[in-house]
């Protein structure tokens, strides 16, 4: 790692007051309202459609746009493909250059995933409107709010306050909008196999302007019971296979307490930083039949650091030994199989300079100095920091804990900041032209 790439000099307030004065306020909230009113759930026809006006806005900021549509058959054959659960027909990759020429200074990559989940139960939302983009005390509401439009929001109102400011770059800045984020990472990996690479990234990922570093992964399984059915009425000729379902789920209740024993500092304020959860449970087909068949289909978390086929092989076992010791079980196993997202933990070390420069220009503009902590979740920073060897960490506005809620929203005073800061980190990090 080049060090030299973040050691820059603090800038002086005469460089950065006028660019701050040039970020363009009411013009990031209604571009992320209009953004938010195009319903981009991940693998719909809206995620496409989402790609396509943000790549037309760029095009209007004077990026150079590269807007491909992405051969899935391929995609998904590739042997690191990180895995899928949507259902979808088409994905559309999205980055856009602004800046000086690679050999004149670093590449900041700025990403973000423009795909979002469904609203779920609109009887939740006020108004009954996750699209609406509405504006009230200070926060501004929609699915995607905060996860992560926001972010993508700040993305490019940082860079156009550099451009309203007349200032060139001598490195530059990639903005890359991704889709299928939410269910496994398909757009950053399509981005990275397409060949953009930067020297250091930033995710605005909803962290409630505090530095995440590290990521712990999500391994999507389904488990297969059989039993036997007969007639409630005599239902003892038969095997419930909710009954044979109940020693297995103490079993992964001992398994998710014995892996989330004190580990990683970075996770320690976490009470339970990798979570073993069942997600959908179905079974039976008739009242008065005895169940012969379950389907349940949860999340198994990673450990920072840990390899994700250690993860798999540790829960493969754990029921293995649960059916051994009941005699049903023994002849009828549960079937295990592993699908859809399957993320691995990512990490950049805690002395990482990445770290230091973001904080310290937060400290600078802000009068604060942020956390840094791990996340429970997965995203694509793994991708980032593996596959793209990018030194790569989530600094973003909002909070998780409304991401994928009911009325979620993100405080617009979060994407004043966390612009600012991606204004003061791409002047120092890339580099400028002085007049």
């Amino acid at each position: 790692m080049n060090q030299s790439l973040f050691n820059a000099d603090t800038l002086d307030s005469k460089t950065i007051v006028p660019v701050l004065d040039c970020l363009d306020v009411d013009g990031m909230v209604n571009f992320l309202r209009e953004l938010i009113a195009i319903p981009s759930v991940t693998g719909t026809a809206a995620e496409s459609q989402a790609q396509h006006w943000f790549a037309a806005r760029l095009k209007e900021s004077s990026f150079q746009t590269d807007l491909w549509s992405v051969d899935l058959p391929t995609t998904i054959a590739d042997p690191q493909f990180p895995g899928l659960e949507a259902p979808r027909e088409e994905a559309w990759g999205l980055v856009g250059s602004w800046g000086g020429e690679a050999s004149e200074g670093p590449t900041l990559v700025l990403n973000g995933h423009i795909d979002v989940v469904p609203a779920g139960d609109l009887s939740q939302w006020q108004e009954a409107a996750p699209y609406s983009g509405r504006v009230e005390n200070g926060l501004l509401y929609g699915r995607g709010a905060c996860d992560m439009k926001g972010g993508l929001a700040c993305n490019l109102f940082a860079v156009k306050a550099i451009q309203a400011a007349g200032i060139q770059l001598k490195g530059k800045v990639l903005l890359q909008s991704v889709v299928g984020e939410e269910d496994g990472g398909l757009g950053t990996f399509v981005t990275l196999r397409r060949g953009y690479r930067g020297d250091a990234a930033i995710i605005p990922e909803p962290t409630e302007l505090q530095i995440i570093p590290a990521c712990a992964g999500a391994l999507t399984f389904r488990l297969r019971l059989t039993g036997l059915s007969a007639h409630a009425s005599t239902r003892l000729e038969g095997m419930s296979v909710i009954e044979k379902f109940w020693p297995v789920w103490k079993t992964l209740e001992t398994l998710e307490a014995r892996r989330n024993r004190p580990g990683h500092p970075l996770m320690s304020r976490y009470e339970l930083p990798y979570p073993l959860s069942i997600g959908t449970l179905s079974a039976g087909n008739w009242p008065s039949s005895v169940p012969d068949q379950l389907i349940a289909e949860g999340r198994l978390g990673v450990a920072l650091g840990e390899d994700p086929e250690v993860a798999r092989r540790e829960l493969e076992a754990a029921i293995a030994e649960t059916c051994r010791q009941d005699a049903w079980l023994r002849e009828h196993p549960v079937v295990i199989e592993w699908f859809g997202g399957q993320f691995a933990s990512g990490q950049i070390p805690l002395e990482h300079p990445l770290i230091s420069l973001v904080s310290r220009i937060n400290q600078q503009l802000h009068g604060n100095i942020p956390a840094v902590h791990g996340a429970p979740y997965g995203s694509d920073l793994r991708l980032m920091t593996g596959l793209g060897q990018i030194p790569t960490l989530h600094y973003g506005p909002g909070s998780v804990k409304k991401a994928h809620a009911p009325n979620e929203y993100v405080p617009i005073a979060d994407l004043i900041q966390v612009a600012q800061t991606l204004i003061v980190t791409i002047l120092q990090f890339c580099g400028f032209h002085k007049n």
